[in-house]
């Protein structure tokens, strides 16, 4: 299908779909612009890439699929540090295994398309955006955000339906996605894995040359959070020496100091109030979905059905391997009770090592927060990660970066004396701490190699009954990866036979 670019009298871009032939995304609002009209201008262009911002915390097709925070959370109910009394949404859709290997379910769809729509309406801005009227400086800032979320849409899509990069066996040729980079691509068939990881690279470091730090606000993307995302895929290509440079630059400007105890604590909800937050997707409170948002998934104080009788609740021995200092120890709550953890109404449920880490950030918007999609304190944890994974004698500075972030969140006051696979493991941990219901932890396990371990052992307060019994899964096995949606393998000529198994 020939991509479209829709404007709608308040100025929302409506997205469509690449490489698609079904004909009920033919029908367009009655009022279509020409693409021509739309890239005229900067302006106009701008208004294009404020929709695809809009786009990504909005509602898809159900309450359980709230944009971007919504594949984000799925990513943790895949992984093997959250849990919820009773089956429903999540747990039933991701957390069982079983819908992203189901290639008519909406979960696999949702995925592929999210990304796809972003990707499709990136490369129209991608195109066209030299040729617009407007000052240099405007295309500059246009173009960068574009091609850095078209890289970021490409990365999602291929840790999720390629199998892991691994730097030992390169050149990756084991089948990726299909790598759209123009907005006259269609019937393309799957790039691979190492094809779409030099496009993502190329698109980050196009961006970081244009070098633009200016923008709206947290919700749009500049040079800072570009580097950012370099350094998250560098890491993912174990491609340490490029992590360590772009973590490090990001740190060293100090353009977002980590939060202070009493920040961290205040609900994980505001970008502008967090000094650590580099990135988020910000509604405010008429762009609002009661039950269709990202905190009326995870939020302890939410007031939808769901969470109501699903409080979500960490890994109790991940929790319990932290220190007792630690302040990311109060964003979960061991034996919740009325006194230490009240809640809005007598119909809200408690569960044992129960999240506050989330709450809704306005008295009267019952699910209303932004949604972090990326915090320094991950390039704290990418920096002493990479420099673990680089060589024994860059130990001391792995240990120096990750002490920056301990030291901040008051889990210790001397740097850590591991070494080697002990020290990685701290910081394994960290990361599982630190980043919990960010969406991290099924690709982490995924890029690490490592299974999924829900055992009694591994995950004590695990319900297996909330997960359909899901409890392991080894590393490296076909399950790691999603199923390209049925309808897409059925009008995208260029993807015959290229099912995954």
């Amino acid at each position: 299908m020939k991509n479209k670019i829709f404007i709608t009298f308040v100025g929302v871009l409506l997205l469509s779909f690449v490489s698609c032939k079904e004909d009920y995304l033919e029908t367009a609002p009655t009022d279509q612009v020409d693409n021509s009209a739309v890239f005229t201008t900067t302006s106009n262009a701008n208004t294009a890439l404020n929709g695809i911002y809009r786009y990504m915390f909005e509602r898809y097709d159900a309450q359980n699929q709230p944009g971007v925070g919504g594949i984000l959370l799925h990513m943790d109910f895949m992984g093997d540090d959250i849990t919820q009394p009773g089956a429903a949404w999540y747990s039933n859709d991701s957390g069982s295994w079983q819908s992203h290997r189901n290639e008519i379910s909406a979960f696999t769809s949702y995925c592929y398309r999210f990304f796809y729509r972003v990707i499709g309406n990136a490369n129209y801005i991608i195109d066209n955006i030299d040729a617009a009227s407007g000052s240099d400086d405007e295309k500059k800032r246009i173009k960068g955000e574009a091609l850095t979320l078209r890289a970021y849409a490409h990365f999602f899509l291929v840790q999720l339906y390629g199998k892991r990069y691994d730097a030992a066996t390169k050149p990756n040729n084991q089948l990726g996605i299909p790598l759209m980079i123009s907005s006259t691509d269609s019937n393309k068939p799957r790039a691979t894995v190492e094809e779409v990881y030099t496009q993502i690279v190329k698109d980050l470091d196009d961006a970081i040359a244009l070098n633009v730090s200016t923008r709206v606000n947290k919700s749009h993307i500049n040079v800072n959070v570009a580097k950012g995302i370099r350094a998250r895929v560098a890491l993912t290509m174990q491609d340490y020496p490029n992590a360590i440079r772009l973590a490090k630059e990001v740190i060293d400007a100090n353009v977002f100091p980590l939060m202070n105890t009493t920040v961290y604590q205040s609900g994980f909800n505001d970008a502008t109030a967090s000094t650590e937050w580099m990135w988020a997707s910000m509604p405010v409170a008429d762009q609002a979905d009661t039950f269709g948002s990202f905190f009326s998934q995870i939020a302890f104080n939410a007031n939808t059905t769901y969470m109501r009788g699903n409080p979500k609740s960490i890994n109790s021995a991940t929790y319990n391997r932290m220190s007792s200092t630690d302040i990311r120890r109060r964003m979960w709550e061991p034996a919740p009770t009325a006194t230490n953890f009240p809640l809005p109404l007598p119909t809200f449920s408690r569960s044992n090592f129960m999240s506050r880490k989330f709450s809704v950030k306005v008295v009267g918007q019952p699910t209303l927060g932004d949604v972090p999609l990326m915090r320094s304190s991950e390039l704290h944890l990418i920096l002493a990660e990479a420099y673990a994974s680089s060589s024994p004698a860059q130990t001391t500075l792995a240990q120096d970066a990750l002490f920056v972030l301990t030291s901040a969140r008051g889990a210790s006051t001397a740097k850590s004396t591991n070494t080697g696979a002990a020290l990685l493991d701290e910081i394994y941990l960290n990361r599982r701490v630190e980043l919990w219901g960010e969406g991290f932890r099924f690709l982490d396990l995924k890029r690490l190699n490592q299974p999924l371990d829900r055992s009694a052992t591994a995950f004590p307060n695990f319900v297996p009954a909330s997960f359909l019994n899901k409890i392991t899964e080894p590393a490296g096995t076909d399950q790691w990866q999603f199923l390209i949606p049925r309808r897409e393998m059925e009008s995208n000529k260029g993807l015959t036979g290229q099912q995954n198994p």
